[in-house]
């Protein structure tokens, strides 16, 4: 590709999230923003900065553009970016990748056909500089090997009941709740430290809010290497938190906090403590980095960009990142029998466990 070319790019969905996308955008010397496109928009026209605005994706995708960001309602975003791929485009779409699984392998299947295309899904709390000096300390292995994870991700309420964001609490539109709206986050981060985890028990509750999607998930998984994770996402969390902590053999690391849009997450922190066997109750110290700026946004960005500019594929966040983590939450689903009978939850591997029937 010409590295001098400007990429145009169309952003499918321009509200916040859209509009925060824009931002760093069109920072980038090769990328340049030409058209949005929102239901908020009463008619097609051009904004006063000269950008085109469209009532729906499907006019937008008649432009001329080479990337198309989706940051659209859930039940839109596998559709949007099959038809994304379908235009020729490069795709980069918000998390989650739709409603449930099958909404992801559907957009797998069309990937598969337009190999000339990348696609990247945003899980942008990977590229927070508290998460990659922690995931470059565990490479490390200065201090050991990783024993277990403790996560807590909660904040007062994931739904917006009147307005353009009331689709969250219906499971047709949204999928699910708190953990697939915002947990998801957190199993893509444990994913990112561990690996796969296969074996899920978990409780999943909407008695609070009422809504036929989750206000809290309450999950123990363990990896193939016998490592636990716990994980609680919920909407019932009156201050916002954020918590990640990574015990290992030789001390522990845990993130505190999370710089956000809201502010609401604290300060972003990352407690380091190294095990003393002098002493009976454990470190005897702690280093605490704190991060004053949230590049996250920015970084996941450029480095697609990069990976358009330079041909060399996505590294984090592809398709397969995005099956993976969707499937794991899936198994939290899933592995309540409850919850899995009330809504009718499929087993997210049963195509898999197909595929190995049919080989015996």
């Amino acid at each position: 590709m010409d590295k001098d070319k400007l990429l145009r790019v169309g952003i499918a969905g321009y509200g916040v999230v859209g509009k925060r996308r824009r931002m760093h955008i069109d920072q980038h010397q090769s990328l340049q923003t030409v058209a949005v496109c929102d239901r908020k928009f009463r008619e097609s026209g051009v904004m006063a900065d000269g950008v085109k605005s469209f009532t729906n994706y499907k006019e937008l995708l008649d432009e001329s553009l080479d990337i198309l960001f989706v940051c659209l309602p859930n039940y839109l975003a596998a559709e949007a970016t099959i038809a994304g791929l379908e235009k020729g485009l490069h795709i980069f779409c918000e998390k989650p990748p739709g409603r449930d699984v099958a909404d992801i392998r559907r957009v797998i299947d069309v990937e598969k056909r337009h190999p000339g295309q990348l696609l990247k899904y945003g899980f942008n709390h990977r590229y927070h500089d508290s998460v990659r000096d922690a995931l470059k300390i565990v490479k490390s292995g200065e201090l050991g090997e990783i024993v277990n994870l403790r996560g807590i991700y909660g904040k007062s309420k994931i739904i917006t009941f009147s307005g353009d964001g009331a689709w969250r609490a219906e499971r047709k539109y949204a999928g699910g709740g708190i953990l697939l709206d915002q947990g998801i986050h957190m199993v893509d981060l444990m994913r990112l430290f561990c690996g796969d985890f296969r074996k899920v028990k978990s409780f999943i509750s909407n008695e609070h809010w009422n809504h036929d999607v989750e206000d809290n998930a309450y999950a123990i998984m363990q990896d193939d290497k016998g490592r636990i994770a716990m994980l609680h996402s919920s909407a019932t969390q009156w201050q916002h938190r954020f918590s990640l902590h990574i015990a290992l053999t030789k001390g522990y690391l845990e993130l505190r906090g999370i710089l956000s849009g809201s502010k609401s997450y604290g300060v972003e922190r990352l407690a380091i403590g190294r095990r003393s066997h002098e002493s009976d109750t454990g470190s005897q110290h702690e280093e605490v980095i704190s991060y004053l700026e949230d590049n996250s946004w920015r970084d996941e960005i450029y480095e697609f960009a990069d990976n358009i500019i330079n041909r060399n594929g996505v590294q984090y966040g592809g398709s397969k990142d995005g099956l993976e983590t969707m499937k794991l939450v899936y198994r939290i689903y899933y592995a309540d029998p409850q919850w899995r009978d009330a809504y009718g939850i499929n087993n997210p591997d049963e195509e898999e466990l197909i595929k190995q029937e049919d080989k015996i």
